[in-house]
């Protein structure tokens, strides 16, 4: 985890594979790198405390699954989540990574991700809603080019605006 108090761009994200909690820093795996390039972001840039805040929804890996890392533990991020998104600015964009993280903080009750994902713009000035950037996703990144093709772009352009504001 990290977030500066002036981190103007929080991800929240899922919570630290195992691969992660090996090297340290979130994000550092392939999922981060592929991260990094749909948001136009250095690394630097992304490593950058004051700049970017690093939100899991939860702090522990939850372990591995049959088809991949487990799902956030539950009780996580009603504890802290709240009193952390405090301290920052109001004004931030948050960009909410994956099913679990969209499940709790935005979507309603029967949404897939892809429904979710899909009504990307409904969210936007305040939040950007991704599918997690995993390796494990080629094939909803495949059933869904939109994704690529629509949202990225427009995910750049207001993560570039949100860093000259």
């Amino acid at each position: 985890m990290q977030a500066g108090t002036t981190a103007r761009i929080v991800v929240i994200g899922q919570a630290p594979g195992r691969r992660v909690l090996e090297s340290g820093p979130p994000w550092d795996d392939p999922s981060g790198d592929r991260l990094r390039q749909w948001l136009g972001l250095t690394c630097d840039e992304f490593y950058d405390p004051e700049t970017v805040g690093l939100v899991p929804m939860g702090s522990c890996s939850p372990g591995c699954g049959p088809s991949g890392d487990k799902p956030p533990r539950p009780e996580c991020a009603p504890l802290w989540h709240q009193q952390l998104l405090a301290h920052l600015p109001v004004d931030r964009l948050e960009i909410v990574i994956g099913a679990h993280a969209q499940a709790r903080d935005i979507a309603r009750r029967g949404d897939s991700l892809s429904e979710t994902v899909a009504s990307w713009r409904t969210y936007l000035p305040r939040r950007v809603v991704l599918p997690h950037p995993s390796p494990r996703n080629k094939r909803w990144l495949g059933r869904n080019p939109w994704s690529s093709s629509e949202t990225l772009p427009s995910v750049r352009a207001r993560v570039q605006q949100v860093l000259a504001d």
